[in-house]
């Protein structure tokens, strides 16, 4: 396995440890990470994420979990963490396991 695709699952490992306060599962299987990209060096990180509303008031303190818990992954240089809205999120972009967790299904 290549460093660019270990790193790619442990910045998806590390996302899964950051949660909502609010809801009991994590960011990645609520859908709400849009885009994760490396560089070609493997070494810079470009995140594109939403929250399950705009107006989330735990909106600063995901954003900051997020980018501390990403810029303790061994071997990046940089991690930019940007917040967008569109798409805007619905719960279809859920995981499975979020859905049965919330019980939407």
């Amino acid at each position: 396995m290549n460093d660019t695709l270990q790193t790619q699952e442990r910045v998806i490992e590390v996302l899964r440890t950051v949660y909502d306060p609010e809801i009991p599962v994590n960011i990645y299987d609520l859908g709400l990470i849009y885009r994760i990209e490396l560089n070609d060096a493997g070494d810079e990180l470009s995140v594109d994420m939403t929250l399950t509303a705009p107006n989330c008031p735990a909106a600063d303190f995901i954003l900051e979990d997020v980018r501390q818990k990403l810029e303790g992954i061994t071997g990046l240089k940089k991690v930019d963490v940007q917040l967008v809205f569109e798409p805007e999120w619905d719960k279809d972009m859920m995981s499975e396991e979020a859905k049965m967790e919330l019980g939407f299904l």
